[in-house]
C-alpha cells in the first residue's frame, strides 16, 4: 500500500526532474556548448549520487514546517505539488519544486489544523530572497575573476572553446549532484514519517530506509530529466539572456553553489565549529537561484540583454506556485478525506496508541519487509532499466548523428575549398590582367610624354633657326613668316596632348582622391602639375608638354609649395611621391 502512495511523489520527483534540469544544464545547452543527450546522462547520474548521499539534511526542514503524519495525506501532499509544477512547466516556466511543496504542506497544516511553524516558514521565504541574490552575487563575482585569468592566460580560441565544454559538462554535474541534495526531501520527504523501518545490506554497503527512499525519489527526477526536459531547457538557454560560453559556466557553477550551501550538513556544522550560526538547510528554489545568476551576469553586462517580459513571466510564475499549490491541496484533501474516505489526518493520541500497539505486538519485527523488499527492489530494477536502454539509445542516435554531421562537414568543407581555389585563381587572373594594362598604360603614358617632349624641342630649334634665316636680307621673309607661324600653331600637338591627359587622369585615380582629400584647396590645374611632378618630370619638360614656358612652370611649383605649406628645405618631388 505504501508503494501505491509514494507514486504520487515519484510523480512529483518526475515533474522536478522536467523543469529544475534547465537550471543544471539549460545554459549550456542553449549556447550549444554541451549536447542535449550528454547533459541529460550527466544529470541523471549525478542527481541521484546527490539524492542519496546528501539528501537527508534539508528534508528535516520541511518536518519542522509540517510532519504529515497520514500516508494518505503524503499522498495528496505530493500529487498537488507535482500537478502544479507539472502544469508551470506546460507552460514552460521554470518554477520550484521547493515552491510547490511549501504550498501544499502549508495547505495540508490549514485542512488538518495543525499550526505553520511561521519561524520556519520566514527562513524558507527568506532563502526564496536570499537564493537569486546570493546567485547573482556568485555569478558577478566568478564572471569577473573567470574574464580577469582569460584576459591574463590569453588562451587560444580553440583550446578556450574545448576548455569550456569541458568545464560545463563538470560544473553540469556538480549541479546536478547539489540538485539531487538539494531537492529529493521535495520530492519523497512528506513520506518519511509514514516510512516503514528497512535495511538493505549490499555487502560492500548498506542503504537504510531512508536512503532506499531518497534512492527511489532521485531515480524519478533522472526520468524526468530524460522525458521532459528539453523544452524548459531551451527556455532558460535562450529565452531570459543570450548567453556566451563564459557566462553559462559561470551560471551554472553559481546556481550549484547556492543549492550545494543550503543542502550542506558539513559546510553548516563547520560554520558551528568556529562559532558561526550554522547555515539553514532547506530545499532552495534551484530556477530561483539560475534566474538570479544569469541577471547577475545580464547587470554586470549593463542590462541591455535581459529579456524583462520573460523574466516578469517568471516571477509571476514563483509568485502563483505556493499558492496554487496550497489551494489545490486544501481542496484536494477535503475530496480525498470525504469522497474517498481516506485518511489524510491522523489524530495525536490514535498515533501514539498504533505505536504502541505495534511495538507490543510486534517488539522485534517488521512485517512489512517481507513484502517491502521485493517490491522495492522490482521498482529500483525498472527504473534502472528504462534509464540504460533510454541513455543506450540516446548514445547510439548521438554517435549516428555525430557521423552523419562529420561527413556532412566535411563534405562541405571540401566543397568551400573548391568554390575558393576556382575564385582565388580567377582573381589572380584577373589582377595578373589588370596589372599588364596598368604597365603598359604607364609605358605607353611615358612614350607619349617623351614624344611630345621630343617634338616640342624640334619644332622649338626649328623656330629658332627660321628666325636666323628671316634676319638675313636675302631671304624672302613673307614665306619665312608664313612657315613660321605654321610652326608656332602646331607646337601643342594637340591629339598627343589629349591622349597623355586621358592617361594621367586614369593611372592616377587614386593619388587625385588621396592628394584631394589632404589638400582640398588645390586647383585642378594644379592638381594635374603634381601628378607630372609624381612622373619625376623636371620643370622644363613639364613646360613643354603642356605648352607653356619654363619660369610659368617654376612659379606653379612654387604656388604649390606654399598650399600644401611645404618648409623649405622639404623636396617637392619626394613629398608628392610619398602620397
Amino acid at each position: 500500500m505504501f508503494l501505491f502512495f509514494l507514486t504520487s511523489g515519484l510523480f512529483l520527483g518526475w515533474s522536478l526532474g522536467a523543469n529544475d534540469a534547465a537550471n543544471i544544464f539549460g545554459s549550456a545547452v542553449g549556447t550549444k556548448m554541451v549536447k542535449f543527450s550528454s547533459a541529460v546522462i550527466i544529470a541523471s547520474v549525478f542527481v541521484v549520487l546527490g539524492a542519496v548521499l546528501q539528501g537527508y539534511g534539508a528534508s528535516q526542514t520541511l518536518g519542522d514546517l509540517g510532519s504529515i503524519n497520514a500516508i494518505g495525506g503524503a499522498f495528496t501532499v505530493a500529487l498537488c505539488a507535482g500537478l502544479t509544477v507539472f502544469w508551470m512547466t506546460k507552460l514552460q516556466l521554470p518554477v520550484s519544486t521547493s515552491q510547490g511543496i511549501i504550498g501544499a504542506i502549508i495547505g495540508w497544516n490549514f485542512y488538518s489544523g495543525n499550526p505553520t511553524d511561521l519561524a520556519v516558514l520566514s527562513k524558507i521565504i527568506g532563502t526564496w530572497v536570499a537564493g537569486p541574490i546570493l546567485g547573482g552575487i556568485f555569478a558577478i563575482v566568478l564572471y569577473l575573476l573567470l574574464k580577469y585569468f582569460l584576459d591574463k592566460r590569453r588562451i587560444h580560441l580553440l583550446k578556450l572553446d574545448a576548455y569550456l565544454k569541458y568545464g560545463l559538462l563538470i560544473v553540469g554535474a556538480f549541479g546536478a549532484y547539489s540538485l539531487g541534495a538539494n531537492n529529493v526531501s521535495n520530492v519523497v520527504g512528506v513520506f518519511i514519517p509514514s516510512l516503514p523501518e528497512i535495511n538493505l545490506n549490499f555487502g560492500f554497503f548498506s542503504l537504510n530506509s531512508i536512503q532506499l527512499l531518497f534512492l527511489v525519489g532521485g531515480t524519478s527526477i533522472a526520468l524526468g530529466i530524460i522525458t521532459y526536459s528539453k523544452r524548459v531547457m531551451m527556455t532558460v538557454g535562450n529565452n531570459l539572456m543570450k548567453l556566451s560560453a563564459e557566462a553559462a559556466l559561470v551560471v551554472v557553477l553559481s546556481h550549484s553553489l547556492v543549492l550545494f550551501v543550503f543542502s550542506s550538513t558539513t559546510l553548516s556544522n563547520l560554520f558551528q565549529s568556529v562559532g558561526l550560526p550554522g547555515i539553514m538547510l532547506v530545499p532552495v528554489s534551484s530556477s530561483q537561484a539560475i534566474v538570479g545568476a544569469i541577471v547577475g551576469i545580464g547587470l554586470l553586462k549593463g542590462g541591455r540583454g535581459i529579456q524583462f517580459g520573460v523574466l516578469g513571466k517568471i516571477s509571476l510564475g514563483w509568485i502563483a506556485t505556493p499558492i496554487i499549490a496550497g489551494l489545490t491541496t486544501f481542496v484536494s484533501l477535503f475530496f480525498m478525506n470525504n469522497v474517498f474516505k481516506m485518511v489524510v489526518v491522523q489524530n495525536e493520541n490514535n498515533v501514539i496508541s498504533h505505536k504502541i500497539n505495534e511495538v507490543i505486538t510486534h517488539p522485534q519485527t517488521n512485517t512489512s519487509v517481507n513484502l517491502y523488499q521485493p517490491l522495492l527492489f522490482l521498482i529500483i530494477i525498472v527504473l534502472i532499466a528504462v534509464i540504460v536502454v533510454m541513455l543506450v539509445k540516446s548514445i547510439r542516435k548521438s554517435a549516428q548523428t555525430k557521423e552523419d554531421a562529420s561527413s556532412e562537414r566535411l563534405f562541405k568543407y571540401e566543397s568551400q575549398e573548391k568554390i575558393l581555389n576556382t575564385e582565388l585563381q580567377k582573381v589572380n587572373s584577373e589582377n595578373a590582367k589588370l596589372e599588364k594594362q596598368i604597365e603598359f598604360k604607364r609605358k605607353e603614358q611615358m612614350v607619349i610624354a617623351l614624344s611630345i617632349i621630343q617634338k616640342n624641342q624640334f619644332l622649338e630649334k626649328l623656330k629658332i633657326k627660321i628666325d636666323k634665316i628671316i634676319s638675313k636680307p636675302e631671304v624672302k621673309a613673307e614665306e619665312l613668316i608664313t612657315l613660321k607661324r605654321l610652326i608656332i600653331d602646331n607646337l601643342s600637338i594637340d591629339k598627343e596632348r589629349e591622349k597623355f591627359n586621358f592617361y594621367v587622369n586614369e593611372l592616377n585615380a587614386d593619388f587625385y582622391l588621396r592628394l584631394v582629400n589632404r589638400f582640398p584647396d588645390l586647383s585642378e590645374n594644379e592638381q594635374r602639375l603634381a601628378a607630372l611632378i609624381r612622373l619625376n618630370l623636371s620643370s622644363k619638360e613639364i613646360a613643354s608638354i603642356l605648352n607653356i614656358s619654363t619660369k610659368s612652370v617654376e612659379v606653379n611649383r612654387h604656388r604649390l609649395r606654399k598650399k600644401i605649406r611645404l618648409k623649405r628645405e622639404e623636396n617637392l618631388t619626394e613629398i608628392i611621391s610619398k602620397l
